[in-house]
């Protein structure tokens, strides 16, 4: 059996779970359109006979209007609760796009926009877990000593899909889905748990508090973010799994370095986390580590220490990958970008320039916009060092937009430093036309 074909038999499962005919999917597809405002779709037959192709043995895809209805029918259970976590109706949904060919970022669109619905509703953290999930946390909160695998499953699961949407929505919304998640983790830890589930729950709790550290942080919370590293790397070092403490060590170390003046307080946070990644399992995560510590170096004018940082990098990140825990954590563009700092501080402005072209355009994931605002301000960094200053506020006005759409902190930190270096053409029109734009946007 083809892909496509896979994909038609998923998209028929649901529909077939919850008893709807093929009339009454039509129906409920004209309702949604109605509630939602889209403009009136053909006669109910006619939408009958669509939803048959798309699940027919050569089928057809939803065009973007019918993806866009299909998913509120399927976020929706028949009670009309949200519900778009692992296990739903709704990733099963997706999971069948996904087979009949639909890519990667639309279904991330579809995703993000149903998360949205969600948030805007007041559904947070339960819109995001599997039908149950509430029960089984229910229980293991009242009686921590009947915690299962099942309880550290749906805690991993709201966690991974609230670290998906970073670059989607924005960081607010996030803190809000993350919150009951990062409580659950510390009472339950904090109980009288079955020895085999303590693991689980504590990777968690490490993903949990970590990213709940990074995200109160990018909300100005440094009070929270700090406490919250505390936890996180509490936690970690009673996995005895070096990557991910060493994880913790370098989320903790940027947002130390882009929240203070200078590297003072960061560096020793990059040399534990490196120290962590070598012991560790994950080379991807080494690479990560040896390019924050090249960052540092480069920032305090080490050329030498930087340029054997970053070789440590490739060769990490060249290394075999097939077995890496983290093997999705860090890439050769990410790896661009660390190379252009360098080049920044201790190199040649022009090769930086290059080199964060390149990153920027790799980093073209959801997941992966934050990161490539920052890049894209830094590659503008590199253009006022080639004297090329209208054309760096070119690009800074394109990095006001990326950092609007999630509040992130750290783009806005570098989207002030930029400015702060065309201060020698302030009295031009392009200067004073992105300072316009800053302030409508950022009120800065």
């Amino acid at each position: 059996m083809d892909g496509r074909a896979a994909g038609a038999i998923a998209l028929k499962r649901p529909r077939r779970r919850r008893g709807l005919s093929l009339a009454d999917t039509a129906r409920a597809l004209t309702q949604y359109a109605e509630d939602l405002r889209h403009p009136r779709l053909p006669a109910v037959a006619s939408v009958q006979r669509s939803v048959a192709r798309w699940e027919s043995a050569a089928p057809t895809m939803p065009d973007e209007r019918y993806q866009l209805l299909m998913a509120h029918l399927y976020a929706h259970t028949p009670s009309g609760d949200l519900a778009l976590g692992a296990g739903t109706d709704f990733a099963e949904y997706l999971d069948a796009l996904g087979q009949l060919g639909e890519s990667e970022r639309r279904i991330a669109e579809l995703r993000t926009t149903l998360l949205r619905a969600a948030t805007d509703a007041g559904g947070g953290m339960l819109a995001l877990m599997s039908p149950g999930a509430q029960t089984i946390l229910a229980d293991a909160l009242v009686d921590p000593s009947r915690a299962d695998d099942a309880t550290a499953a749906t805690l991993s699961s709201v966690v991974a899909d609230v670290n998906a949407q970073v670059g989607s929505l924005p960081f607010v919304r996030l803190q809000l889905m993350l919150a009951p998640a990062v409580e659950t983790c510390r009472r339950l830890l904090a109980g009288p748990l079955p020895g085999p589930i303590v693991p689980a729950l504590r990777k968690a709790a490490v993903a949990a508090s970590a990213l709940a550290a990074r995200i109160a942080f990018e909300t100005r919370d440094d009070a929270a973010s700090r406490a919250l590293y505390v936890e996180a790397n509490r936690e970690a070092a009673l996995l005895g799994q070096p990557w991910r403490q060493a994880n913790v060590y370098m989320s903790h170390a940027l947002v130390t370095l882009y929240s203070t003046h200078g590297i003072d307080n960061a560096r020793p946070l990059v040399n534990q986390a490196v120290r962590a990644a070598r012991t560790g399992e994950s080379a991807r995560v080494r690479a990560r580590a040896h390019a924050l510590q090249a960052e540092i170096a480069a920032r305090a004018g080490e050329e030498r220490a930087s340029q054997a940082a970053l070789a440590l990098s490739w060769y990490d990140i060249e290394s075999n990958q097939s077995d890496d825990p983290a093997a999705e954590s860090f890439s050769s563009g990410h790896l661009r970008g660390f190379e252009g700092v360098r080049e920044l501080y201790v190199g040649n402005p022009s090769t930086a320039h290059d080199r964060f072209a390149r990153s920027a355009a790799a980093l073209t994931a959801p997941r992966e916009q934050v990161q490539r605002a920052i890049v894209t301000t830094d590659q503008a960094l590199a253009r006022i060092r080639m004297d090329d200053a209208q054309a760096a506020a070119e690009l800074l006005h394109e990095c006001i937009t990326a950092a609007t759409s999630t509040g992130g902190r750290v783009p806005s930190i570098r989207l002030r430093r930029a400015r702060q270096e065309l201060r020698p053409w302030r009295r031009e029109d392009f200067v004073a036309d992105l300072d316009d734009h800053l302030m409508d946007v950022l009120g800065t």
